[in-house]
């Protein structure tokens, strides 16, 4: 019997010994070297990839904004602000009024496949719209220069790239809303293209959040 109850003690000792080694090792340790580690090579991923303009955290790269116009009376779908660079058509996004305000709603896909009549809608609605949208008196969007992310989202809906030919074909656009020449813009456009990573990996893209803040301070020194 008394054999029994030493042999169980030493069991539960050796048991709340293991527990307590591997709670510091785990829970303390481990997550304070990589907290450590993080913090020390990648301090800029590690706090979210945030984006600051005038002093003040307007978003992060890695997330999606929306630049629409305030809602009209009677209105539930907000009209773009054809002044900024337009995103994807992104879900679930909250507002951004000249990169002040960001609120995240929500995240997730349209879950329609290729041949969903609602989204062959959707898509066929979403092209006609940049035509219109970023056609100006001196320069004419053909519907064969619409590129795929101008009329998709992404698998989350907060994709906060654009391919560089959807950029392209926004220049003018915003060069005369803006009063600036579509040479500048186009220069704004080339300075804030991203390769792919490592040279081989994902494709060329230009980030919509950094390229709307270079653009406005282009404007400002205009």
């Amino acid at each position: 019997m008394n054999n029994s109850v030493r042999n169980t003690a030493r069991l539960l000792a050796a048991g709340l010994r293991a527990l307590l080694v591997l709670t510091l090792a785990t829970g303390v340790i481990y997550p304070l070297v990589v907290t450590g580690i993080a913090q020390g090579l990648f301090s800029h991923q590690a706090n979210g990839s945030e984006i600051k303009a005038d002093g003040r955290v307007v978003g992060s790269s890695l997330i999606g904004q929306s630049y629409n116009l305030p809602l009209k009376k009677g209105q539930e779908t907000p009209e773009p602000d054809l002044k900024w660079f337009q995103g994807r058509p992104q879900n679930g996004l909250g507002t951004n009024d000249v990169n002040t305000r960001y609120k995240l709603i929500l995240s997730g896909a349209t879950n329609r496949s290729g041949d969903n009549k609602e989204l062959i809608d959707w898509v066929t609605a979403a092209k006609a719209a940049v035509v219109k949208d970023n056609s100006t008196a001196g320069y004419e969007v053909s519907p064969s220069d619409v590129p795929a992310d101008a009329v998709t989202s992404s698998g989350s809906g907060l994709d906060p790239d654009i391919s560089p030919q959807y950029a392209k074909i926004q220049i003018h656009r915003v060069a005369e809303r803006n009063g600036l020449s579509a040479d500048q813009v186009e220069k704004l456009v080339e300075d804030h293209t991203d390769g792919r990573t490592l040279g081989f990996i994902g494709e060329p893209r230009v980030n919509v959040l950094e390229l709307n803040i270079a653009l406005e301070e282009l404007v400002a020194r205009s």
